[in-house]
């Protein structure tokens, strides 16, 4: 014997006590998730006592410390009553610890002339204020500094100098461009020397 193409489907057939069942069904479900809803979000102000068993508030991700200021340092130059100027600034992590340092190159303001500068490294000490770490060109080299800047953890600059005291101060004819990076809890210099011509 066969199955008849279309199976049987007598008792899917709706009764009005199916509908009548439904009904009261959605009825109890409905009631229930009204008395089961959770109270209703409450702000406080900071600094006020939380309620009693709710979970504590989630603290803001922390902000790195800003790279230190160079105006809040005194740089170790000799100006002779001059001020000392910063001509140029970078920002970046050196030593790989997640904190900025800054690298300043400074000289006096002697208003004319070519005056030497010398190049630190400033990092933020545990209370927060700037303080030098390192001396990268110090000012007796007798170097200017152009080109100073930050990348991929390593410091570099062009060091301008001269090659005999027959050069004008105000034309260097020596170019060096350096790099330092930290290794080993030192800066390790490398640099690649090249006459400019006169």
């Amino acid at each position: 014997m066969q199955n008849p193409v279309v199976p049987d489907l007598a008792h899917t057939q709706t009764r009005p006590v199916h509908w009548l069942l439904t009904a009261t069904a959605m009825a109890a479900v409905v009631a229930g998730a009204g008395l089961l809803q959770p109270d209703a979000a409450t702000a406080t102000q900071s600094g006020t006592a939380a309620r009693a068993g709710a979970a504590a508030p989630v603290p803001a991700p922390e902000q790195p410390a800003p790279a230190p200021d160079p105006a809040a340092v005194e740089l170790p130059l000799e100006c002779g009553g001059l001020p000392a100027l910063v001509t140029a600034k970078a920002t970046g992590d050196l030593d790989g610890d997640g904190g900025p340092e800054t690298v300043v190159a400074a000289r006096c303001d002697a208003g004319s002339g070519n005056p030497p500068h010398g190049v630190y490294v400033l990092a933020a000490g545990r209370d927060g204020t700037a303080r030098i770490v390192a001396t990268l060109v110090d000012p007796e080299e007798k170097a200017s500094v152009a080109d100073l800047a930050v990348r991929d953890g390593a410091v570099t600059a062009a060091l301008l100098g001269y090659s005999s005291l027959d050069v004008p101060r105000c034309c260097p004819d020596i170019r060096e461009q350096v790099k330092w990076q930290w290794r080993g809890g030192v800066f390790v210099r490398s640099d690649d020397t090249a006459a400019l011509g006169v």
